[in-house]
């Protein structure tokens, strides 16, 4: 099964900036990926593969574009 959305309670609602383990690689989240879900915590982001370095192990995603859902609830 492909991952290809990410929202923040799957990554564990994390509050700092930086590069985390999950279940199907590592995910790199921004100081401004964490400020969209401080303003809509229901929101998705889509999952974009990064280029590996030399040193990584499993795959890297980082956060792209994001739907807030429905802002009304």
């Amino acid at each position: 099964m492909r991952v290809n959305k990410m929202n923040w309670d799957k990554i564990g609602r994390v509050t700092e900036p930086g590069r985390y383990k999950c279940f199907f690689g590592y995910l790199t989240v921004t100081s401004d990926d964490i400020e969209v879900w401080m303003r809509y915590p229901d929101a998705t982001f889509t999952l974009i593969t990064q280029m590996a370095d030399e040193q990584s192990v499993g795959e890297d995603y980082r956060l792209g574009a994001f739907d807030i859902g429905n802002p009304e609830h």
